[in-house]
């Protein structure tokens, strides 16, 4: 049986195109990528949503709270072997008064939730790969986003790989540092470009292979 991957995450897994706004083929979105990386012997799942948070409610789009889908998704994929979850780059939006260690707690609450829920429907808690988000670019003020994300985000986001190693440490998964290989588009500061997706397909594969 091939391993399962689960890619849990949000418009960067989803394949946002910036600027358009339109979806990347599944061959350049790190997801499909990352298949075509790993072959036959694992199935990469993705579930990536434009928008979604870590644990919180959006006051426009409720529904893109990571934390109420997140069981329905690992029941209806199972069994699941790996878990990439890469969130909390929305949390960052000025509605939530947000700050790094704040969201890194909220990645935190997932992992908890996949480690129990996983133990309890498939008998075993998958590996689980934390990934710390790419940074909010330089560039936020002049970006379609604006408004949604100020200045201040930015600076947020480059705290990301310190609170996130400290949670992954702490609940026992993988770290990955994206910001260490990638970074946000100059089109919107926000979304990946597709040599950013096909890196952190390749990145990712390193590390899933060695696991």
């Amino acid at each position: 049986m091939a391993i399962s991957v689960l890619c849990y995450g949000d418009s960067n897994t989803y394949g946002y195109i910036p600027g358009s706004g339109m979806r990347y083929p599944k061959d350049i979105r790190y997801p499909g990528r990352l298949q075509m990386l790993l072959g036959d012997e694992y199935t990469v799942i993705e579930e990536g949503c434009n928008g979604r948070t870590t644990i919180y409610d959006d006051p426009v789009d409720g529904w893109k709270n990571g934390l109420d889908y997140l069981k329905p998704c690992l029941h209806s994929h199972r069994p699941v072997d790996i878990v990439v979850l890469m969130l909390g780059s929305n949390d960052l939006k000025h509605t939530f008064h947000l700050t790094a260690d704040k969201i890194a707690e909220g990645a935190g609450k997932l992992v908890d939730v996949i480690r129990t829920f996983s133990e309890e429907k498939q008998g075993y808690v998958p590996k689980i790969i934390l990934v710390s988000p790419p940074e909010i670019g330089p560039g936020i003020s002049s970006s379609a986003f604006y408004g949604a994300f100020y200045e201040e985000a930015i600076e947020e986001s480059k705290k990301f790989p310190k609170y996130y190693k400290e949670i992954a440490e702490e609940k026992g998964c993988i770290f990955f540092d994206a910001a260490k290989y990638i970074s946000a588009s100059k089109e919107d500061s926000l979304h990946l470009t597709p040599e950013g997706h096909g890196i952190l397909a390749e990145e990712l594969c390193r590390m899933i292979r060695n696991l």
